[in-house]
This record gives C-alpha cells, sequence and structure tokens, in this order.
C-alpha cells in the first residue's frame, strides 16, 4: 500500500512555482515578451533615429582642432575642440546667467565657408533660412566667458588614423542637425 504524497512544505511569504510576482506563468510570459519587444524597439528606435538625422537634418560645416586621439578600450579617436565650444559671455540672450548644465542653443551663421555663433539662448530661438540651431550644454562659466559642450566632441577613425589627424592644426567637421535638434557627425576633413 503506498502512502499518499504530499507536496514539499513551503516556507512562509514563499509563491508556488509558476508564480513569480503574483502573476500566474501565462501572464508572466506575456509580460516578459511585451518587455524583450519593448527593448528591441528601444534599440531599432536609437539606430532610425541616426540614420533620420544624416538624411532629413541640414548640414554644416563648423572649424576645429583635433586633440587627444588614442583610447586603450576603444581604439583611435578624435576629440574635437570646436571654435564654438569657448564662447564669449557677451553672446549670452539670457535674462539671467548661465548656470553649468543648463541647456543651451547655439545660434549659427555662416561666415568664411564655415558656421560661426553669433548667439547662445536659454530656450530654442527662432531662425532665419541661412541660420542653425545645435543644442548644447554649460560646462564652465567664468567672468567673460563659458564653455560649451554638444555632444560631438569624439569621432571615431581607422586605426592608426588617429595620429595624423592630431597632427594637423585645423579641421573641419560636417555635422547633421535633425529638425528635432539631434546632431550628428557626418564628416572630418582637414581644413583648407
Amino acid at each position: 500500500m503506498s502512502e499518499p504524497t504530499t507536496s514539499a512544505p513551503t516556507a512562509p511569504g514563499a509563491r508556488p512555482l509558476g508564480q513569480v510576482a503574483n502573476l500566474p506563468l501565462p501572464q508572466l510570459r506575456r509580460w516578459l515578451k511585451w518587455l524583450v519587444a519593448a527593448q528591441v524597439l528601444f534599440v531599432l528606435g536609437v539606430a532610425v533615429a541616426g540614420y533620420a538625422t544624416e538624411a532629413l537634418g541640414r548640414t554644416i560645416s563648423l572649424r576645429t582642432t583635433p586633440v587627444d586621439p588614442r583610447d586603450l578600450l576603444y581604439g583611435d579617436y578624435v576629440r574635437l575642440n570646436y571654435a564654438i565650444s569657448q564662447l564669449p559671455g557677451h553672446l549670452w540672450k539670457g535674462k539671467e546667467l548661465p548656470r553649468r548644465q543648463q541647456a543651451a542653443y547655439v545660434l549659427l551663421e555662416p561666415r568664411n565657408g564655415t558656421f560661426e555663433a553669433v548667439g547662445v539662448y536659454p530656450e530654442k530661438p527662432e531662425t532665419k533660412p541661412d541660420q542653425a540651431v545645435l543644442r548644447g550644454s554649460v560646462q564652465d562659466v567664468w567672468r567673460r566667458g563659458m564653455r560649451l559642450r554638444y555632444g560631438l566632441e569624439r569621432y571615431y577613425v581607422p586605426e592608426n588614423m588617429g595620429r595624423q589627424l592630431e597632427q594637423r592644426q585645423s579641421l573641419r567637421v560636417q555635422v547633421s542637425i535633425a529638425p528635432w535638434g539631434q546632431a550628428r557627425i557626418t564628416k572630418v576633413e582637414v581644413a583648407p
């Protein structure tokens, strides 16, 4: 004669197998599928936004100088120091003085083949057809100026090309600015 089988005792507060977070197993699987789908859509969205910026954006040229082109983990890159990275304080058009980490919108106009800053605003300004706006953030503020960062300061290049670019005194960078404000480097070339 066999004895009736009993389930193993469970600890107080323990959930039975197949129930996690108080959800039955089929419902838990559905949530996991949605979570994986959301992650895949996010990655695809980031990739599409990058390509859309290049395809739909306005392309402008900026002057820059190369700095420090080597990273042991990531290979060769050129760190770019733009002419519009350090701007005089009189270009600030806000009511209050700029603060560190504050968003800043740099109004650019074409001059001598590249775009140069003509104003820095705390909010996106209206533009004329020949102007462009590049979004950045204030990194440092001093008495007569400010340093801005645009998220375009690194450009990865093929192996051993970083040293060649570092030896150049001046580079011209083509940046594509999408209508929604995202910017992306499309080309780096030696300035004439």
